[in-house]
């Protein structure tokens, strides 16, 4: 779990709130659920219309990375890297067939399946960078929604607060109307501008933060595999990779 994300939103609803409570403020004046309606709705209707159905839904779905990020430990899958090295000098590399038939990591078991099937070094790269930039291309789109959620909610908040406005000057010789479409204007625009720099704009730059250190963590078991099949010492292989560790 990622404390600091968790961290994060707690302070930030702690000095919002908190500042509001020393300006003399109440909780219930910035709860406005039309508002939140236009805000809200309004945001994510505008990102359904910019990318397709899969790109959409695939960003929802990686919103959990931003808590609970994929486990990655570079430190072990150099040791096993390793440890694959030293069964292919003793046994070759149809030693490895056993191993690749029970590795869980998807990636890791398809550069050992090239290997056992005897693939030239050049191949395996070619074939496992399409995978990497493939899977980084398509993590990368989906987490753009909330890179776009973030550039649309402000807009939409200032939107809120006309439509606030608007209601207020409709109702002028009414003033028991005035206070609810003035709150609705102001706390709109709060939503919006709240809701993209404190919420939209930073899940997307951490989800591609994750991101990274997968291409990362791929791009270093693809190296550890292409060394064991140009048949380097695992010494070497060791040292090489201990690079991708910061």
């Amino acid at each position: 779990m990622d404390i600091n994300s968790i961290l994060g939103i707690l302070f930030a609803f702690g000095a919002i709130l908190g500042g509001n409570f020393l300006e003399g403020g109440h909780l219930s004046s910035l709860m406005q659920f039309t508002a939140f309606i236009i805000v809200g709705g309004g945001t994510v209707s505008a990102c359904m219309v910019q990318m397709p159905l899969r790109q959409f839904l695939g960003g929802w779905k990686m919103l959990g990375w931003v808590f609970m990020p994929p486990k990655l430990n570079p430190a072990e899958a150099i040791e096993k890297i390793v440890g694959w090295s030293n069964i292919a000098r003793k046994e070759g590399l149809l030693g490895l067939e056993a191993i690749s038939e029970n590795e869980p990591d998807l990636f890791a078991r398809k550069g050992l399946q090239l290997l056992v099937d005897g693939s030239e070094p050049e191949m395996i790269r070619g074939i496992l960078e399409v995978d990497i930039s493939t899977k980084e291309h398509h993590s990368l789109s989906s987490a753009k929604m909330f890179e776009a959620m973030g550039g649309y909610a402000p807009t939409i908040g200032i939107l809120g607060a006309v439509m606030g406005l608007i209601h207020v000057m409709n109702n002028l010789a009414d003033p028991s109307k005035l206070g609810g479409g003035i709150a609705v204007a102001f706390v709109a625009t709060i939503y919006g501008v709240g809701s993209a720099n404190l919420f939209f704009l930073p899940f997307a730059n951490k989800l591609k933060g994750v991101i990274n250190a997968q291409t990362r963590y791929q791009e270093m078991i693809m190296e550890g595999v292409i060394s064991i099949a140009e048949g380097e010492n695992p010494r070497n292989i060791e040292t090489k990779l201990q690079g991708y560790i910061y």
